[in-house]
């Protein structure tokens, strides 16, 4: 079966998609609602297998790759969920001590997407910290699905407090400057956010269209903000007026970037949302963000 790329594909399905995989519909109305539109030689088992991760092939640092060494490793999340796990990931080549990353996941755990975006971050030269909020629970499972559905299980206010001991491994850890930072996606976004709000001596912080805090606890933000939205996201676009209004109203640090014609999701690139154009402009200005802020 040829895959299909994206501009053959409805916008209507990328939004059904979203709705699919936020939870607001399940696989089989999720199916169903697509089947509209296999029409003209395209086919639900075609529209299927664009929109859902191919993470065999898109990997862009492999395992093994000489630039970095990359272990899973645990830490103590007290307030969290206990013993966590997550993907270390170090430059070869660092001689002095560096930044270090906090790199948090969409809604289904640390899938390979994300520990690519890990591995991303130590060549680009910071210790990462990718972290699996599913640990608790037996840890990623292999699937997004499967995924979505134990992450469903967890109090994301707990979640947070997993990562926020993520930070604090960082920045205890003997090989990184004392400066951390975080960077997440969706879900990764809202966690993004409220490091932010909850610890006033984070980095910087780089939320990927994530959920918005409110304007109380915008308020309480100190580090440096680069929020990254894309276009076509109505879902979490709504919550940004008011939330840039907080911004502006509290003078905080922050940069903004809106990238038009472009999917929720658009960084992933195991998916058909995957913008070429837009992620890669958005992870440079991403890690120069990083090294302005976590030198």
């Amino acid at each position: 079966m040829t895959k299909l790329n994206k501009d053959q594909i409805s916008q209507e399905v990328f939004d059904l998609y979203d709705d699919y995989a936020h939870n607001k519909i399940d696989r089989r109305r999720f199916l169903e609602k697509i089947s509209v539109y296999a029409v003209g030689g395209i086919t639900v088992p075609s529209l299927l297998s664009a929109m859902l991760p191919d993470y065999e092939t898109t990997r862009t640092i492999k395992e093994g790759d000489p630039r970095l060494k990359s272990d899973y490793i645990e830490y103590q999340s007290p307030k969290g969920g206990g013993t966590i796990k997550g993907l270390l990931s170090t430059p070869e080549n660092a001689s002095d001590k560096v930044g270090g990353v906090v790199v948090v996941h969409e809604n289904r755990g640390l899938n390979p997407y994300i520990e690519d975006v890990g591995r991303r971050a130590a060549v680009a030269g910071f210790i990462s910290l990718a972290p699996d909020a599913l640990t608790p629970l037996g840890g990623y499972p292999g699937n997004d699905d499967e995924g979505r559905a134990l992450q469903r299980q967890r109090n994301r206010n707990e979640m947070l407090e997993d990562f926020i001991a993520a930070y604090e491994y960082l920045k205890n850890h003997p090989n990184v400057n004392g400066k951390v930072g975080v960077v997440g996606f969706c879900f990764g976004g809202w966690i993004s956010n409220m490091m932010a709000v909850r610890l006033p001596e984070l980095a910087a912080s780089v939320p990927f269209y994530g959920g918005q805090p409110s304007a109380e606890d915008t308020a309480k933000i100190q580090s440096p903000l680069m929020l990254q939205y894309a276009g076509l996201d109505k879902r979490v676009n709504a919550g940004w007026p008011a939330y840039e209004e907080a911004l502006k109203a509290n003078n905080k640090e922050y940069q903004a970037f809106m990238y038009p014609e472009v999917n929720h999701g658009f960084h992933n690139n195991t998916t058909s949302r995957y913008d070429e154009k837009s992620a890669k402009l958005a992870e440079e200005r991403t890690f120069k963000f990083f090294d302005e802020h976590l030198s």
